[in-house]
């Protein structure tokens, strides 16, 4: 009778473990196709027949848990956890940018993640931009208009770079007690909202510094780095083309190693402290070190802040027999070359 009982008890267990075997496959699967299906739908806009714009702000330091729960909070992600996956799948938990962002709830996860990844607008940082050929009153004045400088503290601070030779090697190689005419970059920046004007210039002096370090020190080859940024910086306010910007290096450094003076209208701007359109012959007799119309060689300084072409043009002058040149009449910014004094004044249909 024992033998029966246990015969009959191993086949109810044989027939358990055999609808286990059925079952549990099943169930693996319907868990499977459920979590995919969930993920999938995780992954679809909230609402994409009434979009809603949301706009949050991600703090400094979140990690991708803490922007998953807010999104999660403002109705823009149906799931954090699918959010934390596609986050780390697509590698990009370290590229979600914090900032200010208005996004909607027609966007899709991918998008939203992009957009995180791609950066919003940070209320603490604010951008400026100096042109290429500004003096040094010039950048004062415009962060003074723009509001991120005191002109006259900005001004007092860049007169004398010795304020800033300690931190910066190749200020070293610029005379002592002079000012940082043509070494604040002209590039964008952004800078902390309430950034002193100290800051402001060391930001200006970092961005020459890898200008320096990548395009300029290997390239001087024995050449005095003041000298180039001074020849650069005529260069960039004489030339209008960048085309032309090797041409008109090519003819300053033949006209130096002749002896001749350069006779650049732009250093007489400088020295009258205007840009005049028009310069009177009053005008070229200007005492001041920066006529180049009375005295041989570079002036003293740099008279603007030149841009990596005007550096890269004295770098690599135009090789050419070119002594002079003027500004053509029809307005292109473009130049005619000449090889002698009679050529320059024949190239001049108003003489």
């Amino acid at each position: 009778m024992e033998e029966i009982r246990n015969k009959k008890s191993g086949g109810k267990n044989e027939k358990k473990n055999k609808l286990m075997l059925i079952i549990l496959p099943l169930v693996i699967l319907v868990l499977l196709f459920g979590s995919l299906f969930y993920y999938k739908k995780s992954l679809e806009p909230m609402n994409l027949k009434n979009m809603t714009e949301v706009s949050i702000d991600i703090p400094r330091g979140s990690n991708v848990y803490g922007i998953a729960g807010i999104l999660k909070e403002n109705g823009l992600i149906k799931s954090k956890l699918v959010f934390e996956c596609l986050t780390i799948k697509e590698n990009k938990e370290g590229r979600l940018k914090a900032g200010s962002y208005t996004l909607n709830t027609g966007m899709n996860l991918r998008e939203i993640l992009e957009e995180l990844s791609t950066g919003g607008k940070d209320d603490n940082i604010v951008t400026f931009t100096i042109p290429e050929g500004y003096e040094l009153r010039q950048i004062a004045d415009k962060l003074s208009e723009e509001g991120l400088a005191d002109a006259n503290k900005f001004l007092k601070l860049s007169a004398d770079a010795n304020n800033f030779r300690g931190k910066f090697s190749f200020l070293k190689e610029i005379n002592q007690n002079q000012s940082l005419e043509g070494y604040l970059f002209p590039a964008t920046y952004e800078i902390f909202v309430n950034s002193t004007e100290e800051q402001i210039i060391e930001k200006m002096l970092e961005k020459f510094e890898e200008v320096y370090e990548n395009d300029i020190k290997d390239q001087l080859k024995g050449r005095n780095l003041n000298d180039l940024i001074i020849l650069a910086s005529i260069v960039e306010r004489e030339g209008k083309l960048d085309s032309e910007r090797p041409l008109i290096a090519g003819v300053f450094k033949n006209r130096l190693d002749k002896g001749m003076k350069l006779e650049s209208c732009a250093t007489i701007q400088y020295a009258l402290g205007e840009r005049k359109e028009v310069l009177s012959y009053d005008d070229l007799k200007i005492d001041s070190v920066y006529n180049t119309y009375i005295h041989k060689g570079l002036p003293p300084t740099p008279i603007s802040s030149p841009g990596l072409k005007s550096i890269r043009a004295v770098l690599e002058p135009e090789k050419t027999d070119y002594l002079f040149f003027r500004t053509k009449d029809d307005g292109s910014g473009g130049h005619i070359f000449s090889r002698t004094y009679a050529e320059h004044l024949n190239s001049n249909p108003k003489k």
